[in-house]
């Protein structure tokens, strides 16, 4: 697949795991919601991002991330950040990331959560590639 281009300004690339029953399923199921703000979607697994990033392979499959426009990266909680900074209702979860002391336990939640994707996935019922 090639990268995509969009009609409206592209902000950046949300990169999930395809191999992750829970991603695949959700990433996509808001990706008219990420358009609407500039955020087109696309699996980590793409041919063109792992071209342009040129992580390696467990590198590359650890976190969300976004490529912005300019090149720059955001990864993990941050990526939440940035996102629900831009959507007017998810406010309430970009405060919650962002309150001292609450910002801790969204980072934790964030990265318990990726550390057992696979697990979850399955427990959901959404399998996986992995």
């Amino acid at each position: 697949m090639k990268q995509p281009t969009a009609h409206l300004q592209v902000l950046g690339w949300i990169l999930y795991d395809d191999s992750c029953g829970f991603c695949r399923r959700w990433i996509p199921f808001w990706e008219s919601a990420l358009q609407r703000r500039g955020f087109s979607i696309a699996p980590l697994q793409d041919d063109w991002v792992r071209a342009k990033l040129q992580l390696s392979e467990s590198e590359l499959l650890h976190d969300l991330r976004l490529l912005l426009a300019d090149g720059s990266q955001i990864r993990g909680a941050n990526v939440y950040r940035y996102a629900t900074r831009r959507i007017w209702w998810a406010w309430p979860i970009y405060l919650f990331s962002v309150t001292p002391g609450l910002r801790y336990v969204f980072d934790w939640g964030y990265r318990t959560f990726a550390a057992n994707r696979f697990r979850v996935s399955a427990a959901c019922g959404l399998g996986g590639k992995h």
